[in-house]
């Protein structure tokens, strides 16, 4: 039987912590802060947790199951 392979773009946007559960960086982090308010700008630097649906298609998709 192969080996199955990893998807790559998957595996550079999300992590899988120790417990199992999928990290995320959020979305709009490039450029235009100045629009943006201090509370967005903050929320959008800490990880998100992916859904659990979510989270076993992505460790499907990393060959974590």
């Amino acid at each position: 039987m192969k080996k199955k392979k990893v998807k790559k773009s998957v595996s550079n946007r999300f992590k899988v912590t120790k417990t199992g559960k999928v990290m995320f960086s959020h979305q709009n982090r490039g450029h235009k802060k100045a629009k943006m308010s201090k509370s967005k700008i903050r929320r959008g630097k800490e990880p998100g947790i992916l859904a659990k649906p979510f989270a076993r298609k992505i460790k499907q998709m990393m060959g974590y199951l």
